[in-house]
């Protein structure tokens, strides 16, 4: 771009802007944008409409927040860092660690935000292809860290491609990468995950591993996605560099509000979760039976691996009042949404299904 008024970075000025989902018409389903179709709770819309003094800030570290989450992963409460979504707490870690001559490493594909965090620090985005069946290959992954290496993200489950990384292979895997690299274990999608063998940052947490920040949002779970609140877990002087980099003041009363409630709405909502994670492995099986390679689905999503036809398989489903999310080249992912949708989207996916 030659015609910019002011002098801006060339590699900012050739960033292309983040592409959400997406939107839907009224008669269409929004399956783009990997949402909790479940309207909010009462208790949860009542203590949002409670969060009223908005001619007032908000106290800048949600120390209520913190303390509930802090007790949840039995730490203190600076070992915990809230934000305005878990994706801002990324781009104040990248900031935090990585500039000029720097390397941030992660899987490809895997969430867009990535190599923009990269690009906007100033650093290189390092991509490792993804596995043959969707996930992490972490011995890549290992095998790519160089002494330029500041920052590995690895998703889990993968966002767009559903798989988990196991217990035992992070484990691996964080035996392999020097101390002194920040490790980024994003669990924007962990309520959902049902295998037993998959890492819990709980666990890793527990396990002392200082390099280690583990990332969660209320967004997916908790159907708090227009609220925007996020946190991080993990070593406090490492989330202090982080928050220093961040927009103060981004975290509204009413979304710590509703964060609140929904931690004390908990087990009502997780079986909201338990219900959208049974859509999604009935829906995954019926899609392999049209011919479909789905991969392992964690998420509250689903992978067509659609190639040089994401595109067009895209345009299929939006045919048919389903609005998805294409990724040019890769494929499509298709977000768990209202019970009812799941018989249109398998009539279109036969219809567009790979040809032996």
């Amino acid at each position: 771009m030659t015609d910019l008024p002011v002098r801006i970075r060339p590699e900012i000025a050739a960033l292309p802007a983040y592409t959400q989902g997406k939107q839907a018409g009224a008669e269409a389903f929004k399956l783009s944008s990997n949402e909790n179709p479940f309207a909010p709770l009462p208790s949860v819309v009542a203590a949002v409409q409670a969060a009223i003094a908005v001619n007032r800030y908000p106290d800048a570290s949600s120390p209520r927040l913190r303390a509930r989450l802090a007790e949840r992963f039995g730490v203190g409460d600076d070992a915990v860092h809230i934000a305005a979504g878990s994706v801002s707490i990324l781009f104040q870690l990248a900031q935090a660690t990585s500039g000029p001559g720097d390397e941030i490493l992660f899987s490809w594909r895997s969430f867009e935000a990535y190599p923009s965090l990269a690009t906007v620090a100033g650093a290189t985005a390092v991509t490792v292809a993804n596995d043959a069946a969707g996930g992490h290959d972490l011995d890549a992954m290992a095998a790519a860290v160089t002494e330029r290496t500041r920052m590995i993200i690895v998703c889990s489950p993968n966002n767009p491609t559903g798989p988990v990384v196991t217990q035992a292979d992070f484990d691996a895997f964080l035996g392999r990468v020097p101390n002194d690299v920040l490790v980024i274990l994003d669990e924007a999608y962990a309520e959902f995950v049902t295998d037993p063998d998959a890492v819990a940052g709980a666990d890793v947490i527990a396990a002392g591993h200082a390099n280690v920040v583990v990332l969660r949002t209320f967004s997916k779970a908790y159907g708090l996605a227009g609220l925007r609140v996020g946190y991080a877990v993990g070593d406090p002087r490492i989330l202090a560099a982080a928050r220093s980099t961040g927009i103060p003041l981004s975290v509204t009363v009413a979304a710590e509000e509703a964060a609140l409630a929904s931690l004390d709405a908990e087990e009502e909502l997780l079986e909201r979760v338990r219900t959208l994670a049974a859509h999604r492995d009935d829906l995954a099986a019926r899609l392999r039976a049209t011919g479909w390679d789905v991969p392992e689905a964690q998420g509250n999503f689903v992978w067509l691996p659609a190639g040089a036809r994401a595109l067009e398989v895209a345009a299929a489903f939006e045919e048919a009042g389903l609005i998805v999310r294409p990724f040019a080249g890769d494929g499509v992912r298709i977000s768990i949404g209202e019970h009812e949708a799941i018989e249109p989207i398998v009539r279109v996916a036969a219809s567009v299904a790979p040809r032996p």
